[in-house]
């Protein structure tokens, strides 16, 4: 006897399996960590790892200082390219947000001309500006 297929609609897969999947993090474990922290949010609710998603709902996840809002388009059987990450999500992210994030940065390593290379000292120190700029953005 065989068990009826479930519909399309009616799939449900793990948020930290599924961020894993469509490569918006590396490994699952630092999925489940992101969840864990807070650093994943559901219909702007706060998420486990062990929450199950449904096609069309919205989900913010912070990686580094972008906040990225997407929207789940479909369900891949296991991990996927990245080629065709397109076809499982919705990038929902602002523009603005791309923006800020890319300003951030570029205001952080900004060197006279001339000065040359960082010394130790320098790149510790803008290490240390960049953990602060992170650590305020979560």
């Amino acid at each position: 006897m065989s068990l009826p297929n479930k519909m399309e609609s009616e799939v449900k897969i793990r948020i930290d399996k599924w961020l894993w999947m469509v490569r918006l993090c590396k490994t699952r474990t630092l999925a489940t960590d992101a969840c864990n922290a807070g650093k994943v949010k559901i219909n702007a609710v706060n998420c486990k790892p062990s929450r199950e998603i449904k096609k069309g709902e919205k989900i913010q996840i912070r990686i580094g200082m972008l906040l990225k809002t997407i929207e789940v388009a479909a369900f891949p059987k296991s991990r996927i390219g990245a080629k065709l990450v397109p076809d499982y999500y919705t990038d929902r992210t602002p523009e603005e947000e791309y923006e800020r994030v890319k300003n951030i940065s570029a205001a952080n390593e900004w060197r006279e001309y001339g000065v040359g290379r960082p010394t130790k000292r320098d790149r510790r120190q803008l290490e240390y500006v960049k953990d602060m700029l992170n650590y305020d953005e979560n």
